[in-house]
């Protein structure tokens, strides 16, 4: 019988797998000290002068501001690729690399999160879905080709009280044009998602080796429900369990998942306490699971 303490099943549900997929979304950073923008009040207390515009998040992160208003577009963006430049991963994704290092087929990364964490944690970068793109890889706004190149060579000055990049921004290689982040914006019709379409395929053919996954969700709400729709049809159609880490939204789909109302951090420390998952003694056969 499977103990009912939520704790217990999930270092069950890890003993048993033989694949570890890690869903993440934005809540999974902020135990590193990055927003999530949750909610107007959220975004614009970590960027005030966008508040003091009336910007919202929807607006900042389109390609019409690139359009209109290219430095504050890119005091915005530049701001953050510089924060996830400079921002250390806490100590779960190590936990997380752990548990995946000891599985049968090892583990993969499906996050709507741009920020890099996962590769600058040493997760393999070829086991990592980045499904909105990433804000280290530019491409051009126009766009004039469907080139997507790293941004390691643009250093963003930012003027932070307005928002505004100081520096000249990047620019297409090709056609001389305006870059932006190769990231999917709201409203945008020019998003190059070749990149992200490569990684989704090596997701798929990873997937089909996998016979018992367990998909590890954190920090994934449903405002934007990307990441929460994904493991939704990992438990429908893979055959895949879930245990789901959110503070405030952790209700699963059904009786065989866990949901655990945590921040991402303080969960897997507990369940790593718990002794749950490989290299631990193996736990016991669910029956009627």
């Amino acid at each position: 019988m499977s103990s009912p303490d939520p704790l217990t099943r999930a270092a069950e549900r890890l003993a048993q797998a033989d694949g570890l997929v890690i869903a993440a979304g934005a809540g999974m950073g902020v135990d590193s000290g990055l927003p999530d923008f949750r909610g107007n009040e959220g975004f614009w207390k970590a960027y005030p002068a966008l508040g003091r515009a009336g910007l919202d998040f929807y607006e900042a992160a389109s390609p019409a501001t690139f359009e209109r208003d290219p430095r504050l577009a890119w005091g915005f963006y530049g701001h953050r690729l510089q924060l996830y430049r400079d921002t250390v991963p806490h100590a779960g994704f190590a936990i997380l690399q752990h548990w995946a290092d000891q599985m049968p087929q090892g583990g993969f990364v499906f996050t709507s999160n741009v920020d890099g964490q996962f590769q600058k944690a040493g997760f393999d970068a070829q086991r990592i879905a980045e499904v909105h793109g990433s804000i280290h890889h530019l491409q051009c706004l126009r766009p004039c080709s469907d080139a997507i190149w790293p941004a390691e060579g643009f250093a963003p000055v930012v003027d932070t009280e307005a928002c505004r990049l100081r520096n000249d921004p990047p620019r297409c290689p090709h056609c001389g044009g305006l870059a932006r982040p190769n990231i999917l914006m709201f409203d945008d019709g020019g998003w190059i998602a070749h990149r992200q379409a490569a990684q989704r395929q090596r997701l798929q053919d990873w997937l089909a080796r996998v016979e018992k996954p367990l998909v590890i969700e954190m920090g994934a709400g449903t405002a934007v429900a990307t990441v929460r729709h994904f493991s939704h049809r990992m438990v429908q159609s893979g055959g895949g369990r879930l245990i789901r880490i959110n503070p405030t939204e952790a209700t699963v789909p059904s009786a065989r998942d866990v949901g655990l109302a945590s921040g991402a951090l303080a969960a897997l420390r507990a369940i790593a306490r718990q002794g749950g998952g490989p290299g631990c003694p193996p736990a016991p056969a669910l029956q009627g699971d």
